[in-house]
Order: structure tokens, then C-alpha cells, then sequence
């Protein structure tokens, strides 16, 4: 009999550690999925989504009347303002005979919210608790997506006010559309023609599924501080929109239905029920967004074993191939890299590659360009950087002055051995500048021989490197 810790090696061995390249696609297929589904269970395992799903509930109740006044008092002036409860009931659907209760009072509260008479300052508040709803939902997406820095306040206010100001719109335009094509007296008169009419039943029971998934894939591409992939964002979206609605059978079937929460909690049940399924709802969001993530960024789930963490020798590698990279297209006028093909070409996770370009950008070498996607361009003139002092550069990222070698009571052997380091790679390497790394070619000269570059002859792609930087080959990676 196969006992726990076989099957735990057999899953270790053929799918987290597997090597997929000469599996059938099928077999390959089947081991992403499997990572896959072990990623989000090891997120989930970890508490960080619950612990951001449990944040994001407490703001949805203090956001949630703000954020409907906004949307009903836009919707009220394109005419689609009694789209807002339906829309609100199929929310609450999974609650059972409370939804219509609790949307009826919520829609009470949001009518009462009379957005003309608050004033300038009434007005910035409700706008500034409505964006601050979606504003946490960026930092939770932005954590699944490890990107540490936020949207600038210009970004904030066009990007966040867009989304306040035209999503609901657009959403339930396009509600309201499906529904009167369902109603009109065409798709009637089709319905009693077979087997047309199955086909547009079948399209009414999906239809709003469709949306949900859509609604869903929307978030994920347009949420996070990065550039996400269609393919991505509607795999999440899909998986999401499953999963809500077969939480919402479930809940309304096992949940809203038992009449232990009524016993227990009373007058308060209603409220419980409400803040449990928001609860569920951000949970399934937040798990889309994960699957969204992983999808966009496979090479992540390579390493699921064990957390990546770069050497201080291995943050040296990757800096100074990213810079020969980068240098090299940039002096042969192609177009730039971005960070996603670099981590490819690099074999990297995405996140540790990330950390990388963040100090090299930190650091002044490096440029971050905005377009339609994200790219690097070097920021100062490489010609005269030299690779010693990028290195320095680097060394003391994030050093702080109180925690410096100098303010160290080292003893004084340990002190001279660092300084002759420091010195004898100055004099070696002290002409050769980033430039060169990168788009140097012959082979070392005779008077300073060749350069060991701390790594096997195997993994060397292109040659050894010569210090003086005329007629050099390029750093391991340099190339194309």
C-alpha cells in the first residue's frame, strides 16, 4: 500500500520537479494544470488571500453605499439607473429570501444619498471613499502580482474616475440590452421554433455567466499596476466566474437556507449571511487574480518548492547581464526589452527579476519607459560607465549610513583584505565600461590573459572577456 510521504515524493517527482520539455502536450497540459492548482492551494494554505479578502470586506461595507451613489447618480443621467437593484438582486441571489430585503435597503440608503446637495466637500469625500475601494483592490492585486510600486496620483485620478464614471455605464447597458433582446417579440416568436428556441434558451441561461466572466477578466486586466495579458486575464476571469456561480449554488442551497444562523445570530443573521458571501466573493476574485498571474508568468511555478532568493554573486550575474542586454540592443537600434522577455531570456522567476530592474532603476542605470508596454532603456551613457562602479553601485543599494562599512569596528586584517579586493578589481577591470561588456568580440590579449569569470567553462556561451575592452567576447548571456 502507498503510503502519504510516497505519494508526496511521486507528486514532488513527476510534477512539481518534472521536466516538461519532451512530455506530449497533453502530459505537459496536465503538469501545468497540476502546479497550478498546488500554487493557489499553497496561497490559500499561506492566509495571505483570506487576510486580504477578511480587509477587503470591512472596506466594502464603509465603501459600499459611496460607490453605489456614485454609479446610481451616472446611471440616473443616462437612464439606466433601474438596471442598478436587478443587477444588485442577482448579487444577493445566492442569500436566498434575504437578497431582496437586503437590496431593497441598500438601495433605500443609496436613494437617500442626494449627491447635489452635499457640496464641493460632500462630493469629494463620497468620490474619495468610492476610489479608495478600488484602490485597495489594486494593492491586493498588485501583492499577488509582487509589483511594489502604485499608480501615480495622475494615473489615479483619470484611471480610477474612468472606471467610476463609464464602467457602470457600460455594464448595465449591456444588461439592460440582454434583456430586452430576450423580451423583444422576435426572440418570443423564435422561441417556439425548434430547434431555434432551445438554442436561445441556452443563450439566456449563459448569457449572464458570460458577463460575469467578463466582468471578472475586466478586473484582471485593468486592476493591476502592470500590463496583463488577454489570454491571462481571461483565464483567471474564467475560473473566477465558475467558481462564483458554483459558490453561489452552494451557498444558497447549504448556507442561506440553514436555519442554525437564524437561531444563533437571530435579527443579526441577515447581516452575517451578507458579509459571508462578500467575503466568498473577494476570495474567488483574489484567487482569479492569482490564477491570472500564473498564467501570464508559468516560469513561477517552477519554483514552488522552495522561495527563489538571489546570492549576492547571482544579483551581480543578472545586473550585469541585464545591463550587457539591454546595452546591446540599444546600440544596435532594435526594439528595447521588456521585462517579461528578459526574465524569459534569463530563465528567472519574474519576481526576483523584478527586484533586479527595481535597483537598477533605483540605482540611475537603467530607464523605465511607459508605453503600450513596459520597457528599459539605459539612463546614463554607457560608454563611460564603468563595470567596477556599477558594481559599487550595486553593492551599497540600500545601504544605510548608520549600517555602512564605515561605521563598522571591523578588525583591522578583515579591513585591509577588503580594501586590497576593492583595489586590485579596480586596477584590473578599470577601463572597462558597459559598452564593451556588451558588444565586444575578439577573443583576450596576451598581456592581461583571459578573465575568470567564477563560473565553469560549460556555462560560458560566447568566451571569456578581456578587462582592457578593445577586442573583447561578450559576458555569458550577452548576446541575442
Amino acid at each position: 500500500m502507498i503510503t502519504a510521504a510516497q505519494l508526496k515524493q511521486r507528486f514532488i517527482r513527476h510534477v512539481l520537479d518534472a521536466d516538461t520539455t519532451d512530455y506530449p502536450w497533453w502530459k505537459s497540459v496536465a503538469v501545468f494544470i497540476s502546479r497550478l492548482v498546488y500554487a493557489v492551494v499553497r496561497d490559500l494554505a499561506r492566509g495571505r488571500l483570506t487576510l486580504q479578502a477578511t480587509s477587503l470586506v470591512y472596506s466594502s461595507l464603509l465603501s459600499l453605499v459611496p460607490m453605489l451613489a456614485v454609479s446610481f447618480s451616472i446611471l440616473k443621467a443616462f437612464g439606466v439607473h433601474s438596471q442598478l437593484e436587478p443587477a444588485l438582486n442577482q448579487f444577493l441571489a445566492p442569500l436566498g429570501p434575504q437578497s431582496t430585503e437586503i437590496s431593497g435597503q441598500i438601495i433605500d440608503f443609496v436613494e437617500n444619498v442626494q449627491v447635489g446637495v452635499l457640496g464641493t466637500l460632500g462630493l469629494v469625500l463620497l468620490l474619495y471613499t468610492a476610489v479608495t475601494l478600488i484602490q485597495k483592490i489594486e494593492y491586493a492585486f498588485n501583492d499577488t502580482w509582487h509589483i511594489h510600486r502604485a499608480r501615480t496620483p495622475t494615473q489615479l485620478f483619470s484611471e480610477y474616475l474612468s472606471v467610476l464614471l463609464v464602467g457602470p455605464v457600460l455594464i448595465f447597458t449591456a444588461v439592460g440590452l440582454a434583456a430586452a433582446v430576450f423580451r423583444s417579440e422576435a426572440v418570443h416568436s423564435l422561441q417556439s421554433i425548434q430547434p431555434i428556441g432551445a438554442l436561445v434558451a441556452l443563450a439566456a441561461t449563459i448569457l449572464p455567466a458570460l458577463l460575469i466572466i467578463a466582468a471578472f477578466a475586466f478586473l484582471y486586466a485593468f486592476i493591476p499596476n502592470t500590463r496583463v495579458q488577454i489570454s491571462s486575464a481571461l483565464a483567471g476571469g474564467v475560473v473566477a466566474g465558475v467558481l462564483w456561480q458554483l459558490s453561489g449554488w452552494g451557498f444558497a442551497s447549504v448556507i442561506a437556507t440553514s436555519s442554525h444562523y437564524r437561531a444563533v445570530y437571530s435579527a443579526f443573521a441577515s447581516l452575517i449571511l451578507f458579509m459571508m458571501w462578500v467575503y466568498l466573493s473577494w476570495l474567488i476574485l483574489l484567487l482569479g487574480a492569482s490564477i491570472t498571474y500564473y498564467h501570464q508568468h508559468p516560469r513561477q511555478l517552477r519554483w514552488l518548492r522552495r522561495e527563489p532568493r538571489l546570492s549576492l554573486r547571482m544579483t551581480e550575474w543578472v545586473a550585469l547581464s541585464v545591463l550587457a542586454l539591454i546595452a546591446e540592443r540599444y546600440y544596435h537600434r532594435q526594439p528595447p526589452w521588456t521585462a517579461d522577455k528578459l526574465a524569459g531570456r534569463l530563465h528567472l522567476p519574474q519576481e526576483l527579476f523584478d527586484e533586479v530592474l527595481t535597483m537598477l532603476t533605483d540605482c540611475g542605470l537603467l530607464k523605465r519607459i511607459e508605453d503600450r508596454t513596459v520597457s528599459y532603456l539605459p539612463a546614463v551613457p554607457l560608454e563611460i560607465t564603468r563595470v567596477h562602479e556599477t558594481l559599487i553601485t550595486l553593492r551599497r543599494y540600500n545601504e544605510q549610513l548608520g549600517l555602512a562599512p564605515e561605521r563598522l569596528q571591523a578588525p583591522d586584517s578583515v579591513q585591509q583584505f577588503m580594501a586590497q579586493i576593492e583595489t586590485a578589481a579596480t586596477e584590473r577591470f578599470s577601463d572597462l565600461n558597459i559598452h564593451d561588456l556588451a558588444l565586444s568580440t575578439e577573443a583576450t590579449t596576451a598581456a592581461a590573459g583571459p578573465v575568470d569569470l567564477g563560473m565553469p567553462r560549460s556555462r560560458l556561451r560566447r568566451g571569456n572577456l578581456h578587462p582592457s575592452g578593445r577586442g573583447n567576447k561578450p559576458i555569458p548571456g550577452g548576446g541575442k
